[in-house]
């Protein structure tokens, strides 16, 4: 292979499965010598995934492989790496699209693809297809996928809702299939969940020059993790609102736990950052949609780790730090964004600033605040 192209790559996913369709179909007829590869997932049940793999004139070629470790994504990511490096040899396709299967998410593929790329495959981009007449339906789904028939594995404990946000947030390029039914506040939802994505008609002329664009795992992975997630900023677009809190002061873990539900319900898509009083080392992620609130440990704060530690942190990790820095709590902060049509602004602030310690509570200081009801064992653990 030296001196030969790598086989450029591009991941099209998304729950909205007729606008992956189109998006999948556009870019073989956009782009000649395209080859297209399927995983239909749905035939995991009989004990088999089934590949399929077309070009413009439609399907060219199919085959079955057996799932792996029960699980059908386990068996995707097994046969996709092969396949790819198949038509890379042959030397005669320009452009491989990957179509996931309607509740795999483009992250694990992407990773799984750079991870191997090697000297004949390259990962160009990832694409979302979205129709925007959906993304708020399915945004506020909180149905589990195992429900739906769209689970990978039996363990799969995801929702609809939670899966469709990191579909979506996770792509620099959404294809958008825009029919009738989409509306201004769709438009303005979709805009403000995902501010810095570029946008193109699915089977444009636009779409194809984007999917060559170039694609870094690594940065895509930063700018989802919590500490230096780039989250959206305020906005107030058709009746659509993205509300941005900011707070150094901890929260103190009761009022909070009691609090989980209705600030979680406020707003169709809430993220971030934030610190427990009783866990000032321990950096939270917050993360719901449907209905449905993720809150995990994303490991320590920068300004809980020793300074020799910060050298082994990535860069843009201590670029956001440096931002939140706080002379006392140094990058422990608050940092929570609630997006929605119909947004109470002022409710959920007010009801964020009561899970604030009060004055007193927080003069009282930190030997004191790990006294406090550890409330959140239950979802976190024992606090070390």
């Amino acid at each position: 292979m030296e001196g030969t192209a790598r086989l450029p790559v591009v991941i099209v996913a998304g729950l909205h499965s007729h606008a992956r369709r189109r998006t999948v179909d556009g870019l073989l007829r956009s782009v000649p010598d395209s080859v297209g590869l399927h995983h239909d997932l749905a035939t995991a049940r009989d004990g088999t995934v089934r590949r399929v793999i077309s070009d413009a004139s439609g399907r060219i070629a199919y085959g079955d492989t057996p799932l792996v470790n029960g699980c059908a994504c386990c068996a995707l990511r097994e046969d996709l790496v092969p396949e790819l490096e198949r038509l890379a040899s042959e030397g005669t396709t320009r452009l491989a699209v990957v179509e996931l299967w309607d509740s795999v998410e483009p992250r694990s593929m992407a990773e799984v693809i750079a991870a191997h790329a090697g000297e004949m495959v390259e990962l160009a981009n990832v694409v979302t297809a979205v129709d925007p007449s959906l993304v708020l339906p399915y945004l506020a789904n909180g149905d589990d996928l195992a429900e739906a028939g769209l689970a990978v594995a039996g363990s799969d404990q995801r929702t609809i809702g939670d899966t469709w946000a990191r579909q979506l947030e996770y792509a620099p390029v959404l294809a958008l299939v825009d029919g009738e039914d989409a509306d201004d506040q769709d438009r303005a939802l979709l805009d403000q969940l995902h501010p810095t994505a570029r946008k193109a008609a699915a089977g444009s002329a636009e779409l194809a020059r984007l999917v060559f664009a170039g694609f870094d795992v690594d940065a895509a992975a930063a700018a989802q993790h919590p500490a230096c997630a780039l989250l959206p900023q305020e906005s107030d677009d058709a009746g659509v609102a993205t509300f941005v809190w900011h707070s150094h002061r901890p929260f103190h873990p009761e009022r909070l736990y009691q609090a989980l539900e209705e600030l979680c319900c406020a707003a169709a898509r809430s993220r971030g950052r934030f610190w427990l009083a009783d866990r000032p080392d321990t950096l939270l992620a917050w993360d719901a949609a449907g209905g449905a609130l993720c809150v995990e440990s994303a490991g320590p704060w920068l300004a809980a780790l020793p300074e020799a530690a910060w050298e082994l942190v990535p860069p843009v990790r201590r670029a956001a730090a440096a931002l939140d820095w706080h002379p006392e709590h140094g990058d422990r902060c608050q940092h929570l964004v609630f997006t929605s049509p119909g947004l109470d602004r002022a409710g959920v602030e007010g009801v964020l600033e009561c899970c604030l310690l009060t004055d007193a509570e927080y003069a009282a200081g930190p030997e004191a605040w790990q006294r406090l009801p550890a409330a959140f064992d239950a979802l976190l653990g024992s606090a070390v």
